[in-house]
Parts: C-alpha cells; structure tokens; sequence
C-alpha cells in the first residue's frame, strides 16, 4: 500500500510537470496560461501572461488605394520678352501679362492607386502609381484672352471676376523610397522619396467669369507630355510633395517651367 501511495504521487507530479502552457491568441493579443508554483493546500497556482503581437511588415509589396493631394501651382517665368518668338504668340506682351495670383492658383492630384516595392530591408523601396494631376493658374491681369487656331494672347478681357487656365494630366510618378524608421508605424514613420513623372495632357481651357462663367477648350500649344522631377518629404503624419518640370509647358514662345507643391493625404 505505502508503495502504491508513492508511485501515485510521483506520478502526479510528474502529470504536473509535464503539463504544457495553454495559449490563446485574440486578434493581435497573445495569452498564454502555464502552471506556477505549488501552494500550501497541495494545487498548483496558475501564471497568465498577456503579449501583444506588432502587425506583420513582411510583405514586399504594399499597395495604397485613392491618395489625394491639396497644393499650389505656379510656374517660373524665364520668356525672353523682347524675342520674336514671344512676340509672335503674345504680342505687346511683358512679364506683368503671365503673372499668378500665387494662393488661388492650385494644385489637386488624385492618385488612383501606389504601390511600394520593397528592395532592401524595408529601407529602401521603389514607389511607382497613377493619377490625375490637375493644375489651375489663375492670371493676376485679369484681362488676358487665349485665342486658338491659332494660339494667341492678347489683353481683351475687360471687369472680369475671374480668368484662369486649367491643364490636367494623367500622370504616373516612379520614385525610389527611403524609409528610415521601418519597424514603426506609417504614421510614426520617417523619409522622403525622389523620383521622375511623365504626364499625359487630357485636358486643357481658359475660364473666365463675367457674371456668367465661359470656358474655351484648346491645347493651347501646350506640351502634350510633361516630365517633371518629383519628391515627397514623409514626418510622421505629415506628408508634404513637390514637383518640378523638365522642360517649359509652352511649345514655343513662352518659357513658363511649372511647379506644383502642397501636402499629400496617404496611408503612407
């Protein structure tokens, strides 16, 4: 009997043991309950730990759906005024003629969808989409008129409210991404993208507004391609990007390289 009672006990402890920690997982919360030390009435007591798992950042490829971005656009006027190739297309014309009314004219870029492709560690990515880029300048001389076929600009306008000309592209930007703080959250995260666009011209019109609003639609010999140097500046939450053009938007005549800049709304 007494040795029956031994091989007994021995086998209890022995379950006891042997016993495996039981772990539950809810959502990214891990608990996991093993057994502790034994008390005075002979049970064993119960340790309950409760981990949380970080979200996975293993994926090479991260897509981001419907980006939008709310800046200003401008351009740097370099016209040689006294040409004959400005003054063929805008005659009489001076710098004062093509000046912006800097806060209205607005920049709005919709990016359909932009991918991030990891290249090295999550640190430096390639960053690639497609959108539509919208630009408005709005003329501080209110005055100014865009005939077409062919183009010409000439100050005609007289009490207008507003005169403006609109371009939009659809554009694709590809970028090299630099992303210093991988293992943080987007928005705890840190870096800035460069990189190139091309920009397909869709549309493009002067509108003015007299009382009544009045569009003419035309190219304007505009480029039909714009390349542009493009850059994004990512500071936690904040997001700012800018864009520069390769070349002038005019084909011939006017030397006006536009700009864009503003913050960018994005997941990351």
């Amino acid at each position: 009997m007494a040795l029956c009672a031994m091989m007994t006990g021995f086998a209890q402890e022995d379950s006891t043991k042997q016993q495996k920690p039981d772990t539950i997982k809810i959502g990214g919360m891990v608990i996991i309950r093993e057994p502790g030390s034994k008390e005075e009435d002979g049970k064993r007591s119960r340790n309950i730990q409760i981990n949380t798992r970080r979200k996975s950042k293993d994926s090479n490829v991260s897509t981001n759906w419907w980006i939008f971005d709310i800046g200003f656009s401008n351009w740097k006027d370099q016209t040689d005024y006294t040409s004959l190739a400005a003054q063929a297309i805008a005659p009489g014309s001076t710098e004062d003629w093509f000046k912006l009314r800097t806060f209205k004219s607005r920049n709005v870029n919709i990016w359909f969808v932009m991918q991030k492709l990891n290249l090295a560690e999550h640190v430096v990515n390639l960053k690639y989409g497609l959108g539509l880029e919208l630009n408005n300048y709005h003329f501080d001389d209110k005055s100014l008129q865009i005939n077409k076929n062919p183009t010409l600009f000439t100050q005609s306008y007289s009490g207008l409210h507003k005169n403006k000309l609109a371009a939009d592209y659809l554009t694709a930007p590809l970028m090299l991404n630099f992303n210093f703080t991988p293992k943080r959250d987007n928005n705890e995260s840190f870096g800035f993208s460069a990189g190139i666009s091309a920009g397909l011209l869709y549309s493009a019109r002067q509108k003015i507004k007299d009382g009544k609003v009045d569009k003419t639609k035309d190219d304007f010999d505009l480029r039909t391609w714009k390349l542009s140097y493009v850059g994004e500046l990512t500071l936690g939450p904040v997001r700012l990007y800018g864009s520069y053009a390769f070349k002038p938007m005019f084909e011939k005549g006017l030397e006006m390289t536009p700009y864009n800049v503003g913050f960018r709304f994005s997941r990351w």
